[in-house]
């Protein structure tokens, strides 16, 4: 009998090993984080909330996901750790019940020329498979349709050991690669505009080169001059055939000039070298200016911007090149996919069709396999990297999103949040830091953090279910069921801003006046053709600042006050109140403490283990000489001005001796886009994604032109933070600006004058205007896609 009910009672009893069903936190002070305690439940969707800057990221990915990737990191041997990026442990107590965590964050994709939608999602790869198998003619092996491989053939005598003796071979080999050899790859040729570089009415004496760098008497220009291949006082247009090529296309050279040993190079080859070899992202304003201005890039004449040698282009499957297949719209060439039929490559077409059908499903489906990677948006990139784990058969996997649903479409965002569902049903744990309602109401659990933002944040104000976040009268509870209203009245415009025949990407020959004096906003569906329309067809003369959503550059050396180029006025001010020099004042100068080369901490590599960073002991974290800090404006030293916060700042700077006009204009432009709790010294590699945005918007706002045209401003604002940066546009209209919004939010929309909606869908189902006209028109017609979903929002 007993053992009859043995199986009971172990059905009754709970396994141990399911009893692990939190993820737990204790004592997370990462950042502006204090002392955060919180349990997240497993397999379950948890959507972490609260205003920007308050501590959402630093929680999830600083805490939670970068503990998960370094205790994974540790189970590689000590050879292979040597080759990965270190990751020290995060300030936290406890950290229990992690599992492996899959990061999709909206950091662009790298801007390399040779990497595009299809190499960036293993479609390309399974395509040069698919050719090297069906192609005709065959041409050889994948690596024949690889843009990155180039065609390479040599012969020569090897020695092999035959017997005791050594015998000389003759051996030949070749490879077959896809690389277009005009333009190695890139698709793009640059051509110099030789009339950017020199003025040929006058002699080089005369100081006739006209490039940064090349000023006459520097050692550029002597290297000329004085090369003895030509006369420096003969006008460059009289140059002789040979004197012209010596002084523009001479290969490298070397030679004394003016007793020194040096390489002479021609003009052309040399510019290509130190300026077009660089990153344009990196270069110096004036530097870039000039790339801009002299060089053109155009598609390669050879292999018509396909990146592929003629041979690759030459095999086709049913009339379809490998090159025309990549440039097909994606869904598109599902359906071309999906209609062939070869038993002998079933497998590998069952996969290729899954990962195009992964790009529709996701709402990308308007991309072609060989769009640019660096020409995504951030969230573009985000949902290119979520096709590698919509079809995946893991579990059990911690799968963390940073705002998903930024760059998309209220209708686009329905079905982002049917796959993050899908995730989880299927046995995963999904965090997902989030400001729109749309997406925290799908939520199992929330995570409200706050109140503030940087010091004013760092706590969990809520942690529940969304009715109880609704009901618990935090910022993000109050907010959460907030719904703009249309405006009574709209501005007149001033004028307008003619667009004719845009047809850049997918616009189809669009006609269109965008008002000025007004705030007008561009929207459709993602894919539908807004920045192509905005950023591909204003003219470039019209005066217009634009603020988009490139990432900010800079070290941990870089901060607010050296970004905004605040830190300028102020150390002239120190300099001229001491009778000092203005360098003494820079962490980066000759006021920087000699122990630690003013970074304020001393690092040390430990190679495959993380590396530790201690408070330098000699200027205890100050970043500056003690001498230096001997020295005062207003009662402050330097240290302890970058150590305030903007508004404090404002004050300081703003009346009494340490008035500065020039200083606090552009603290006054921070606290004007919401940032007045960063102190001005804070580094920017900690700035959270919104704040880096209305950073740029700040610094841009001083610029000089009467059209400002921003790209998805409410990326990382909270529904709070989004009624600040409307009072803001307002204010910039009012002052006598045109504001060109590109923008799905709908407050935004409901906020506008003047809308003009792009569509009806996306790619080629897109790219013309479906709707000009007030916001009350478009929801009064509801003839659109945008329209219906406004008037959703505002109840109409």
């Amino acid at each position: 009998m007993s053992k009859g009910t043995e199986p009971d009672v172990q059905q009754t009893m709970p396994h141990a090993a399911d009893g692990h069903a939190l993820i737990r936190v204790v004592g997370a002070r990462e950042n502006n984080l204090k002392d955060v305690t919180v349990e997240l439940p497993k397999r379950r969707l948890t959507v972490f909330t609260g205003v920007s800057g308050s501590g959402k990221s630093s929680l999830v990915f600083s805490t939670i996901a970068a503990e998960s990737q370094r205790l994974i990191n540790e189970t590689y041997s000590a050879f292979v750790q040597g080759f990965m990026p270190s990751l020290a442990r995060p300030e936290v107590d406890v950290l229990e019940g992690l599992t492996t965590a899959i990061i999709v964050d909206q950091q662009r994709m790298g801007a390399d020329p040779r990497s595009t939608v299809g190499t960036a999602t293993d479609a390309n790869a399974m395509l040069r498979i698919l050719f090297s198998r069906l192609g005709t003619p065959h041409i050889g092996s994948p690596q024949a349709f690889s843009f990155n491989v180039p065609s390479i053939s040599g012969a020569g005598a090897v020695t092999v050991e035959r017997g005791d003796k050594p015998v000389k071979e003759k051996r030949s080999f070749s490879v077959t690669g896809g690389m277009c050899p005009r333009c190695e790859g890139r698709g793009s040729v640059s051509d110099l505009d030789l009339t950017q570089l020199f003025d040929d009415s006058r002699s080089l004496s005369e100081g006739a080169m006209t490039i940064p760098g090349y000023k006459a008497g520097g050692w550029n220009h002597r290297l000329y001059a004085s090369s003895g291949f030509f006369d420096p006082d003969k006008p460059i247009r009289t140059f002789t055939k040979a004197e012209l090529d010596d002084f523009l296309y001479r290969e490298p050279t070397r030679m004394k000039i003016e007793g020194i040993n040096m390489t002479y190079e021609g003009l052309v080859p040399r510019i290509q070298k130190s300026m077009l070899a660089k990153d344009k992202e990196g270069m110096q304003p004036h530097i870039r200016e000039f790339v801009d201005r002299a060089v053109t890039f155009t598609a390669c004449p050879d292999c018509g911007g396909t990146r592929l040698a003629a041979p690759a282009r030459s095999s086709k499957i049913a009339g379809i090149s490998i090159a025309d297949a990549c440039a097909m719209q994606i869904s598109d060439l599902a359906a071309w996919v999906r209609a062939l039929d070869e038993p002998s490559v079933g497998p590998l077409l069952g996969s290729l069709q899954q990962t195009l059908d992964s790009f529709v499903e996701i709402g990308l489906g308007y991309l072609s396999l060989d769009r640019p990677a660096g020409t995504l948006s951030g969230g573009e990139a985000q949902r290119v990297k979520m096709i590698r784990h919509l079809g995946s058969s893991l579990t059990d996997v911690t799968y963390v999103f940073d705002e998903p649903t930024v760059g998309l479409h209220p209708h686009d965002i329905r079905r982002m949040n049917d796959l993050l569902l899908r995730l989880r049903d299927k046995g995963n744990t999904v965090l997902v830091v989030e400001h729109k309602p749309e997406t925290i109401e799908i939520a199992d659990h929330v995570v409200d953090l706050g109140p503030g933002a940087g010091t004013g944040g760092g706590t969990v104000c809520f942690e529940g279910t969304v009715a109880g976040l609704r009901a618990s009268g935090t910022v993000t509870g109050r907010h959460l069921d907030d719904r703009a209203v249309l405006k009574d009245t709209v501005r007149e415009p001033t004028g307008a801003l003619e667009i004719r025949g845009a047809n850049a990407h997918n616009l189809q020959d669009v006609d269109v006046d965008v008002p000025l004096g007004v705030l007008t906003v561009i929207t459709g569906v993602a894919g539908s053709g807004k920045s192509s329309l905005v950023h591909g067809s204003i003219p470039a003369d019209a005066g217009v600042v634009s603020v988009d959503q490139t990432a900010i550059r800079g070290s941990r050396r870089s901060n607010p006050a050296t970004y905004t180029g605040l830190l300028e006025p102020i150390r002239k001010a120190f300099a001229k109140a001491n009778g000092v020099k203005p360098a003494l004042f820079s962490a980066n100068s000759e006021g920087a403490c000699p122990t630690c080369n003013g970074a304020g901490v001393i690092y040390t590599d430990l190679a495959m283990m993380a590396g530790v960073a201690t408070v330098c002991e000699e200027c205890d974290g100050k970043r500056f000489q003690a001498s230096v800090l001997e020295y005062r404006l207003g009662g402050r030293d330097i240290s302890e001005v970058l150590a305030m916060p903007v508004t404090e700042a404002e004050e300081f700077f703003g009346s009494g001796d340490a008035r500065i006009p020039a200083a606090h204009a552009i603290l006054q432009r921070l606290v004007d886009v919401g940032l007045g709790y960063l102190t001005i010294g804070q580094p920017l590699t900690t700035l959270s994604g919104g704040e880096r945005q209305r950073l740029k918007l700040a610094t841009h706002m001083a610029d000089k032109g009467g059209v400002y045209v921003l790209d998805e401003p409410t990326t990382g604002l909270h529904l709070a933070d989004v009624e600040q940066l409307l009072g803001l546009l307002d204010r910039l209209v009012d002052s006598g600006k045109s504001v060109i919004v590109i923008e799905h939010h709908q407050a935004v929309m409901a906020h506008a004058d003047w809308i003009i909606d792009l569509g009806p869908g996306a790619g080629h189902d897109g790219g013309r205007v479906v709707f000009e006209g007030t916001p009350a028109d478009l929801v009064a017609a509801r003839s659109t896609l945008t329209a219906q979903h406004l008037a959703d929002y505002i109840g109409a």
